[in-house]
């Protein structure tokens, strides 16, 4: 301001006059605070509000080509030995291999993953020992894994699903596997190999790396000998069990509660 730059030789030696340009930064405090007291919610608080909610929540998705504004509910899939190993390995009669487990996972992840984003779902696709699991939180977690390629016997076919043992929510935990094996099984028509559960998946690793509030359940979708055709061939019927059994779990629907007996202690 002009007046800031007249100051006079007099003024100076006047000893109660205050500087004008101290005078001018003192009402600008004053007024500033004056302002921020009597300014309505409508221009800072709400505007605060407005960026927490954009940081908090998922923006909206299209979904069918129509834009939904409803929070995206987020889910993780990890494809079992994805980024680590290979898996099972099924073999030829030369011992060339044909086929791993890491490669029939992924295969149906993928397909689980993109299903679900259509649904208008956040899903992120989870190598086996994926950094983002420390601490992961979301509405569930699945990670999907096979059997063995080598023959066992007759009845080494069919699915397997189990829940953390250690789990805080017995019983969301339980409605998980439930929703699993039950739209898993109508869809795929395979049966529920419940006697081969085992400790590896009930204490599976990521169980005790990802926040202890998500809900989390491992399938093993099939045996790689016997049920190969229906895991490389239909894999897209594979998957939409998975999916349906996730959304099962998600949107509350109606399932019976299914019997999982506990895990076989291996020697």
């Amino acid at each position: 301001m002009e007046s800031t730059k007249e100051p006079t030789i007099k003024r100076r030696h006047k000893p109660r006059s205050v500087n004008p340009f101290i005078s001018t930064i003192g009402i600008a405090i004053l007024i500033a605070t004056l302002f921020t007291a009597w300014t309505p919610n409508s221009l800072f608080t709400s505007n605060l509000q407005e960026q927490l909610r954009t940081l908090l929540t998922p923006q909206a998705a299209a979904v069918n080509g129509l834009t939904t504004s409803q929070p995206q509910i987020r889910i993780g899939i990890v494809a079992g030995h994805m980024g680590n190993d290979a898996g099972a390995v099924c073999t030829d009669e030369n011992g060339q291999s044909t086929l791993t487990e890491a490669d029939v996972n992924l295969s149906i992840a993928t397909l689980v993953q993109r299903s679900l984003t259509e649904r208008g779902y956040q899903v992120d696709l989870l190598n086996e020992f994926d950094t983002r699991l420390n601490g992961y939180r979301a509405a569930a977690l699945v990670s999907i894994h096979n059997d063995s390629c080598d023959y066992i016997n007759d009845e080494a076919t069919g699915f397997k699903v189990a829940a953390s043992l250690e789990t805080r929510d017995l019983n969301r935990a339980q409605r998980l596997t439930a929703c699993l094996t039950n739209r898993y099984q109508t869809i795929t028509g395979m049966t529920f190999h419940a006697n081969s559960i085992t400790p590896d998946m009930t204490q599976y690793h990521a169980f005790s790396e990802i926040d202890p509030n998500t809900i989390t359940a491992i399938i093993e979708t099939g045996f790689l000998y016997l049920d190969q055709d229906i895991l490389t061939k239909h894999t897209d019927l594979v998957a939409e069990g998975v999916t349906q059994g996730i959304l099962c779990f998600v949107n509350n629907e109606s399932v019976l509660p299914t019997y999982v007996p506990l895990p076989t202690v291996l020697p």
